[in-house]
């Protein structure tokens, strides 16, 4: 059965989406992107700000699903940018354990929505 997840502590989804669904176990999540859920405004005074407001938006998901990053077997990273791939990879490496970390594949896009540089989703299990 499908069971929705919503938290305040992350964006408001801008379109027909749910946050995150759980189904059995796992857990999908929509692709966040840097939106501070106090504010409601896009974070994007540089790269590693933007990617962590993702990775906290995330954060906060997990939480509302009674998870953390250790739960997450996968991860999609959509970038802007290639050229902004490592700036990007430093922040979410702070996220996961090295030796945990989960599979993931990151993407290069012509756009992103409201033009942001980096979306990123996960799907996690207990």
């Amino acid at each position: 059965m499908k069971k929705i997840i919503y938290t305040k502590d992350a964006p408001e989804p801008i379109g027909p989406y749910s946050q995150a669904t759980m189904v059995d176990n796992v857990l999908y999540t929509s692709g966040q992107i840097a939106i501070n859920p106090a504010t409601g405004k896009l974070v994007l005074e540089s790269i590693e700000e933007e990617t962590r407001q993702v990775m906290e938006n995330l954060k906060a998901v997990l939480k509302a699903a009674e998870m953390t990053f250790e739960n997450v077997f996968k991860t999609t990273i959509f970038i802007s940018d290639m050229h902004n791939f490592s700036k990007i990879n430093a922040i979410y490496g702070n996220y996961f354990n090295t030796e945990t970390a989960p599979a993931r594949e990151t993407v290069e896009v012509a756009n992103l929505p409201l033009f942001v540089n980096v979306e990123i989703s996960v799907i996690a299990t207990k």
